[in-house]
């Protein structure tokens, strides 16, 4: 069996509690170490994260997903033989078998960081909306298509710790991944995209598949665009 104790899961919670005790069990059958870093839930989230057996890091407020996970990666990587981090979803649309290929990829490969995409074979699973916004956040990025990447946006990210010693995430919502791809550029990372496949849970779908969460990224997005 496989020793992943030098890899650890950094995961971004707010207002998970239904389904954060079960997320944090699954993936812990495989990784014993996992950091879920609670944004100022207003739910019972961190007594799930407790329950689940992950490390728990509380913001007292809601900062926003991108500062979940910058402060996910700062503590996981001063964590004792720490080598690989995954940024995996709280809300179950993350499959460990990705995570597990893109380990594997990233352990014999020369690469830095795998960026999970959507975008291959059949894409009927995904939500029109989520295809619309997506592919219109690559096409206003000249950057994200010169990386040759697909699916910016993917939350499924795994990285060494060349990529987390230098992840600096300024960005607290949701255009912190169109900055993590100007990291990408600008740092000189090696990288790859890796198919993955997204569980869209009834759950999932009512919480973060909406129009006004595609607008906002969208938004994040352009204004990061104008502000370079």
């Amino acid at each position: 069996m496989t020793d992943w104790s030098e890899v650890w899961l950094v995961v971004p919670v707010y207002n998970e509690g239904q389904v954060i005790e079960d997320v944090v069990r699954h993936a812990r059958q495989t990784f014993p170490n996992i950091v879920c870093v609670d944004d100022g839930s207003r739910d019972n989230s961190a007594d799930g994260i407790r329950a689940g057996g992950a490390h728990l890091v509380q913001h007292p407020v809601n900062l926003g997903q991108g500062a979940a996970i910058q402060t996910g990666i700062e503590y996981a990587r001063r964590q004792p033989g720490a080598e690989y981090f995954v940024t995996f979803d709280a809300d179950g649309q993350h499959r460990v078998e990705d995570v597990l290929s893109m380990l594997e990829r990233l352990r014999s490969e020369p690469l830095d960081i795998i960026v999970g995409t959507r975008f291959h074979g059949d894409t009927a699973h995904i939500p029109w909306i989520k295809r619309v916004v997506l592919k219109t956040v690559v096409m206003l990025s000249r950057r994200t298509r010169k990386l040759g990447l697909t699916d910016a946006h993917n939350g499924l990210r795994v990285f060494n710790r060349t990529v987390a010693e230098q992840m600096n995430i300024t960005l607290n919502g949701m255009g912190h991944a169109s900055e993590i791809v100007e990291m990408i550029d600008h740092r000189k990372w090696r990288v790859a995209e890796e198919p993955v496949t997204i569980l869209y849970t009834e759950y999932s779908m009512a919480k973060g598949q909406s129009l006004i969460n595609g607008v906002n990224i969208l938004f994040d997005t352009m204004l990061k665009s104008k502000a370079h």
